[in-house]
């Protein structure tokens, strides 16, 4: 059986400190947009499911009542 070595500590840490510099943070106002955008969504898709929900529950009610 091989046995993997792994990385020492320090080399690792110092990977992570370079990859982490090179995130591209979003600005404030990106983040406002986006978090109403994924709001606006959210409750219009909300209500679209709630209006099919209703038609499909009328829809039953009528078949169960004929």
């Amino acid at each position: 059986m091989s046995e993997e070595k792994k990385a020492p500590n320090k080399s690792w840490f110092t990977g992570l400190k370079s990859e982490y510099r090179k995130i591209i943070w979003p600005s404030k106002d990106t983040i406002i947009r986006q978090t109403v955008a994924v709001l606006v969504s959210t409750v219009i898709l909300g209500l679209i499911i709630a209006g099919v929900d209703y038609l499909v529950q009328y829809g039953i009610d009528i078949l169960v009542n004929l």
